[in-house]
């Protein structure tokens, strides 16, 4: 399934709320990104139709199988690309402001290139 940039978003959000607590609401995720209540409903309704997400037993949003392993994927990009950035010179605000728009964008060719540049040449983080 090919998703927009807000959705990839909404899903990175979800996993790194997740990451911090197993008790994340759709509330969470609007403070999180700055979005209206609204804007996060519509979001959720859209990710849970294409079974990305789920509302567990006490309301609780829970990723997917799918849902997670989309969110890992673009998660790793951000965190990866960000490092990239710092280890070229770029400071820590500017180096994830960028990375957020690329990680959308690059093409996993790219990516992977970049990731066994990194490895190769101990830019790792």
């Amino acid at each position: 399934m090919s998703m927009q940039e807000s959705g990839e978003m909404y899903l990175e959000t979800i996993y790194i709320l997740s990451l911090q607590s197993s008790a994340v609401r759709s509330v969470d995720v609007g403070e999180y990104m700055g979005f209206s209540k609204p804007s996060v409903s519509r979001a959720i309704g859209l990710l849970k139709q294409n079974g990305l997400v789920r509302t567990d037993e006490d309301g609780y949003l829970k990723l997917t199988e799918e849902g997670e392993a989309q969110a890992k994927t673009i998660y790793e990009r951000h965190t990866v690309l960000t490092q990239l950035f710092i280890n070229l010179g770029v400071d820590e605000k500017t180096a994830a402001a960028d990375a957020c728009r690329i990680e959308h964008y690059i093409s996993e060719q790219t990516f992977d290139a970049i990731k066994a540049h990194m490895a190769r040449y101990g830019d790792a983080k």
